[in-house]
């Protein structure tokens, strides 16, 4: 079985790249953190979970603005801008009634899409994710640590040095074994520029779907 991937463009203007496999049930990732289709397609990290869901679902998967296989020269990456990807994927599959699985970032993404087309949406599943994200930027030390983390996306994202990203790994990571760590800074690099990268987290502090 192979994924299919195609691209479609949203209403302002993005190219997005999607991929789709298996059959049944039309299941959506959206996002987690950063995403490469093709290297999470060709990774035993990732593949594994692709292939259990492909075996009972449609699966669902695309790269947001920014990052993977998708337009990287993007201003836009505001909550906005991240829904409009998600109606440019499912409307150019043509898909009536289908799952949303927000993962991580995606969460957000996915709640929203939910609360206005629920006629759509017929299973709305979160895992790791949130309302609002960098509640902890009320603090003083909060927002310290949140400049700290941009300036390390900004300076060594894409460095051959890997502790940069594996600062990000451990939040994510924690107890993984030293070749999921590996892969998991591999993934982190390819997949989008630092400047992309601050870019994208940093628009993560404006959004709250909490009302």
């Amino acid at each position: 079985m192979e994924q299919n991937i195609r691209f479609c463009t949203t209403s302002d203007g993005v190219r997005i790249a999607y991929a789709t496999v298996g059959q049944g049930l039309p299941v959506v990732r959206v996002l987690g953190w950063f995403t490469h289709l093709e290297y999470e397609w060709e990774n035993p990290l990732w593949r594994a979970f692709i292939d259990a869901m492909s075996a009972r679902y449609l699966f669902v998967r695309y790269d947001g603005r920014g990052m993977g296989l998708s337009d990287r020269q993007v201003s836009d990456y505001s909550l906005e801008g991240r829904v409009r990807d998600l109606e440019a994927v499912v409307d150019a599959l043509g898909l009536d009634r289908f799952a949303l699985y927000g993962m991580s970032e995606g969460g957000p993404t996915a709640i929203t899409y939910a609360v206005r087309h629920p006629q759509r949406v017929s299973h709305l599943i979160l895992y790791g994710s949130f309302a609002r994200m960098w509640w902890f930027l009320d603090t003083e030390a909060g927002q310290q640590q949140f400049e700290t983390a941009l300036a390390l996306m900004r300076q060594g994202w894409s460095s051959d040095v890997p502790a940069y990203r594996q600062f990000f790994t451990g939040l994510f990571m924690p107890d993984a074994e030293a070749e999921a760590i590996r892969w998991f800074n591999e993934l982190q690099r390819i997949s989008t520029s630092g400047e992309n990268a601050a870019r994208l987290v940093s628009a993560l502090r404006d959004i709250d779907v909490t009302q």
